[in-house]
């Protein structure tokens, strides 16, 4: 990419010339005269330098919309170019959450590593929708998403489901009154959560239970206000984190209920029992995302199959 087209998406990222004069080990007078000079050949500004952060102009927008563009070609090639190695060079940057990052991509990150020791792994830990963002912006190569809004931006590859699931700390008495749908943590183990026979829990007895919910952004928090509302109660929320195994701790440790992942799920402890909830939502079909007709590249390709060998069940 011309040096030009780097200052100002860095500009772009940052929303000031301060930050990404830092990024870019430049002087900002230095970046301030390098942008000044393209939007004088172009004869319009790029940047509102009236809005902090800076907001691109609609020039600005058309700009880095080829910015992007440019940006997908040169990393085609190179994907192609590395293509010719047969997996003995190239990279991938993959942006996974806390719980991905922690439970589901630890196996299949070594077993690739193990094949095609040649082919380097970065991996980005952010929340989803910042990760949608990076991919967008091209930072990462690939993320995962079980929101079918994206369904339009991006192409999908089915790779994952999960199965979420209310834990409830074992001492509290409403576990007395359910213990005829109650599992234990070696039941989950078992998977008898995802037999037909396994009942499932709607969460008009949990009415008086104190729960720990995820803050606004993620996926399980829009997730627990479907489950709520079908069934007309208002949660007694006791605390809101940002993670979702910080809250599956918290709730081990007898501070409320919440609803986690069955991936997370990895002893048989006796202080949390388990409901298999009865909502379609309850299952997760997590997609591997790539930007709307990008080149998958046989790195990439490789990363998918190996990915599907451990957790897609078709």
């Amino acid at each position: 990419m011309h040096q030009e087209m780097k200052y100002i998406y860095m500009v772009y990222q940052k929303g000031s010339f301060s930050k990404a004069a830092a990024a870019l080990y430049l002087t900002q007078p230095a970046l301030s005269i390098a942008v000044q000079k393209v939007e004088a050949e172009i004869g319009m500004p790029l940047f509102d330098r009236n809005r902090q952060p800076l907001k691109l102009t609609e020039a600005g927008e058309i700009y880095i919309r080829k910015v992007r563009q440019f940006q997908a070609l040169e990393d085609e090639m190179k994907q192609q170019f590395n293509d010719l190695s047969g997996l003995n060079t190239g990279s991938i940057c993959i942006g996974g959450s806390h719980y991905f990052n922690s439970y589901v991509l630890p196996p299949v990150l070594t077993a690739y590593t193990c094949r095609h020791p040649g082919i380097r792994l970065e991996l980005v830990e952010a929340g989803s929708y910042e990760l949608v963002d990076l991919l967008k912006d091209r930072v990462i190569d690939t993320t995962f998403s079980c929101n079918p809004l994206y369904e339009d931006d991006f192409d999908r590859h089915p790779v994952f489901q999960d199965t979420v699931l209310l834990a409830v700390p074992a001492s509290y008495e409403v576990n007395i009154v359910l213990r005829d749908f109650a599992l234990t943590g070696e039941d989950v183990l078992k998977k008898r959560h995802m037999e037909l026979s396994c009942p499932s829990i709607r969460l008009e007895a949990f009415g008086d239970t104190p729960f720990i919910l995820l803050t606004e952004g993620n996926n399980l928090h829009a997730r627990s206000k479907h489950f709520f509302d079908v069934v007309g109660i208002t949660p007694v929320v006791r605390l809101k984190v940002a993670q979702l195994v910080t809250a599956y701790h918290l709730a081990r440790g007898g501070l409320g209920a919440t609803f986690i992942s069955d991936i997370l799920v990895t002893d048989p402890g006796p202080d949390t029992l388990y409901y298999k909830i009865d909502s379609c939502q309850a299952v997760r079909h997590f997609d591997l995302i790539l930007p709307k007709g990008r080149y998958l590249s046989n790195a990439l390709r490789e990363f998918i199959q190996i990915f599907k060998e451990f957790y897609w069940r078709s």
